[in-house]
This record gives C-alpha cells, structure tokens and sequence, in this order.
C-alpha cells in the first residue's frame, strides 16, 4: 500500500475522458497518452501529463507499461444483500425474488452476517475495479451501517442506502411508514456527506411500498434534496401489470413515484425497459436517470433496453451489474452484455463510448463528474489499471489490435477480474500481490 498522503507518480498509457465520444475520430472528448503520468498527492490528481513533462527527481515511481490507466469504474445499481443470491436459478422478477432474494435477505438482521458480507463485498468490487457504486442494502438499518463503515474503512466514494418496504413481503423484511422514515433519517444524518459517502433514499418498487410509505418517502426527499434516490421501473411486465392494480389511480408505472416527488434529477431508476411515452417525456422533463442492467435483464429474461431512443431524448442512462439478478461484478462484462443487447435491436456501442459509459458516464449521472470518473487535475486520485493481455486468449487476439479501440474492445468482450493490473482508490494501491508492470 502506498502512505497516505505520499506524492507518487504513476507512469502508463493514460486514458481519460472529457465528453461522449462516438468513434475514436473524436479526439476532443478524449485524452490519450501512450507515455503518460499521474502525479498524485494527498488522495488527488495533482497533475495528467506525459511522463517526460511529469517526472521529478525523488518522486517515488510505479511503472504500469503497458497497461492502461483508467478512472475507477462506476456501478450505478447493484444490490449488497445479495451476493449470496447471484448464479441462483430461476424463473422471472417476482418469483425469483419470492424463492432467492427475500430468504437471503432475512439474513441480514444478523449484524455479524451483515458485516462479515460488506467486507467480502467490497473485496469483490476492487477486485473488478470498481471503485464507486450505488447499492441497495436491506430492510435492517444495520446492514447499512455495514455498508458504509467498510466503505469508510476503504476510503471508497459509495453511495447506498437501506430499502424500505412495507408489504408484498415476509414479515421479517418489513419495516413501516413510520420506521422506514425513522431509520432513513437517522443513517442520513450519520451518513451522508461524511467523509466520500452519499445516502440514497431507497424505497424498493411501488410493489413493496404502500402509499403511506411513498408519501413518507416523499418527505424525506423533501427534507433531504441533497441525497440519491434509487428504485425500480418496468422491469418486467407482471410487475408493471401488479403496480397498476395496487395504485390504479397512476397514469402510468413512474406516476407512482412522481406522485409523491420521487422523481427528480437525483433518481436513478432501475432497468426502465418497458417505458411508455408519457413517462419518456417525464424523463426528459425531470432529468431522472434510467439505469441499464443488461446481465440481469437478459438472465430473468425482462427484456432489451432501448438505449439509442432514450438517448435520442437527451436522457443520460446509467450502467450497472445489478448483482445478484446481474452474472457478473465485472463492469467490462456488463458492457460485453450490454453490447449485445444493443446489437438485437440493430443499436451500437463503440468501445470509446463504452468505457467512457462506465467512467465519466456515469459520473455525470451522478453529478460527481468533478471528483470521480475522470483523471482530471484535482479529482480524486479512484484508477483502475488495465492489461489487454490479461489471459492467453487475450494476448494471442492482442497481437493483431492495431488501434486503441480494437484494444479497448478486446477488454470490453474478453476482460474480467484478471484484466485488473491494479486499482488505487483515493491514491491507495489496494492490490497487494499486483505486479508493477
């Protein structure tokens, strides 16, 4: 591990981003140097440059060449309780959740359980390179603090939240109007804004929420602009048709949620797969964020994410794993996936676009663009260190890669926890065992 606060230098090929780009033509969205550093200073960025401008005599030196370095990966849905649950088989959303989900989540009223599974949890992300992501806890308060006292721990800017729901669910994992809020408010004010953690007010779906807990819900956005809001939309279209007989009065799925204000540019909606018109308009009038699952959505069979006619709207979607219905962690799996998603419906993902999808992306999503998902002077020092020749198959396909986005492919449709040289969050190498180059 490097010492905290320890300037360094970190020499390799350096990829970062400043907008979307479309091919690798568009060279002003993007920077790549072949010979370039990171200079990095008390858990920041101090200075992007070539590695002839940025080194100094006595600054400590890790060469990567000739990997990548990258942002830290960005996760924008996945659930904590449930990695237990992943490769579970099963049928579609609500039975799936009724046979896997609930029974493993019961679980987490142990706090010991609770606890033993965020170490293991973040232990798997860095291992992905993920560096940041949004997640659901369970109902149990305490398996948020789980969460966010082993984020704390790492130094990690994660963002979460403990699910309130109140019915369509086992006892054991219901909580009420009254303590949903209670527990909400007081993880807010133990949580948010401390040190790199944000809270996310986390009501499930509409299924598992009464109106009393949306409208409380509701009130704790009110009192707390400043958090996340995470939930569920049309994933699936039994849990579309089971929303409509419980709130009959809504227009539509996402009137549910904009009927007691939860949706703003501050929401991110799980999935958004079978969206009506009008809610595509209010996407687009609220500036809430859709949040692409493609494993998951191709393993319950939910259906295909239209993220071209989305984005033809000027709607920023998220990306996420959305473990444990998602197969995999790895954010380079997802965009394998997610790249064949949109191939079925005659839809492209260039591979620049791609990573900067799961980096910057993200980010200006979240509205974090300033600190995270870039390598930027003064942002925070969250990178991820990339090898294209991570395994033999990668390495003989490698021979023949002539330009940056066919490598960039390469990681994207090959690549998983083995592609990750290193990651650094907040400057700390995490890595231990890691090879230099």
């Amino acid at each position: 591990m490097t010492q905290s606060g320890q300037r360094h230098l970190l020499r390799g090929r350096v990829l970062t981003f400043q907008s979307e780009p479309q091919t690798e033509a568009d060279t002003d969205a993007y920077t790549f140097i072949e010979d370039g550093a990171l200079v990095i200073s008390a858990g920041r960025i101090e200075a992007i440059g070539s590695y002839d401008d940025l080194k100094q005599p006595g600054l400590a030196e890790t060469d990567h060449r000739p990997h990548l370095l990258l942002p830290g990966f960005i996760d924008t849905h996945l659930h904590f309780p449930q990695v237990q649950v992943i490769a579970s088989w099963g049928d579609q959303l609500l039975d799936w959740l009724n046979n896997y989900t609930f029974p493993e989540e019961m679980r987490f009223a142990d706090q010991g359980h609770a606890d033993d599974m965020a170490a293991a949890f973040f232990d798997i992300l860095l291992a992905q390179g993920t560096t940041t992501a949004m997640a659901f806890c369970s109902v149990h308060a305490g398996s948020a603090e789980a969460y966010f006292t082993e984020a704390a721990r790492r130094n990690m800017c994660m963002i979460g939240g403990k699910v309130m729901m109140d019915r369509n669910a086992p006892d054991a994992l219901c909580d009420t109007p009254q303590s949903g809020y209670d527990d909400t408010k007081a993880l807010i004010e133990r949580w948010h804004g401390k040190g790199r953690a944000h809270y996310a007010i986390s009501p499930r779906f509409a299924i598992t929420s009464t109106p009393a807990q949306m409208e409380m819900a509701g009130t704790l956005v009110r009192e707390h602009p400043e958090c996340y809001i995470q939930t569920h939309l049309s994933e699936n279209k039994d849990e579309i048709s089971f929303t409509k007989a419980l709130y009959p009065q809504a227009r539509d799925y996402l009137d549910v949620y904009q009927t007691y204000g939860l949706v703003t540019e501050k929401s991110f909606l799980g999935h958004a797969i079978h969206l009506e018109p009008r809610e595509i308009e209010a996407l687009v009038e609220t500036g809430a964020h859709p949040v692409f699952c493609p494993t998951s959505n191709l393993f319950l069979g939910s259906g295909l994410f239209d993220d071209a006619g989305l984005r033809a709207q000027g709607i920023q979607s998220g990306i996420a794993t959305d473990i444990g219905a998602g197969t995999s962690y790895s954010m380079l799996q997802t965009l394998n996936e997610g790249y064949k998603v949109l191939q079925l419906q005659g839809q492209k993902l260039h591979p620049l676009r791609a990573f900067h999808w799961i980096t910057r992306g993200n980010a200006v999503a979240l509205g974090l663009e300033d600190r995270i998902g870039t390598l930027s002077a003064g942002s925070d020092a969250d990178i991820v260190v990339l090898n294209s020749r991570a395994t033999p198959e990668m390495a003989l396909r490698a021979l023949r890669a002539t330009s940056l986005s066919e490598e960039l492919f390469i990681l994207m449709m090959m690549g998983d926890d083995r592609a990750i040289s290193q990651v650094y969050v907040a400057g700390e190498r995490q890595k231990r065992d890691a090879q230099a180059a």
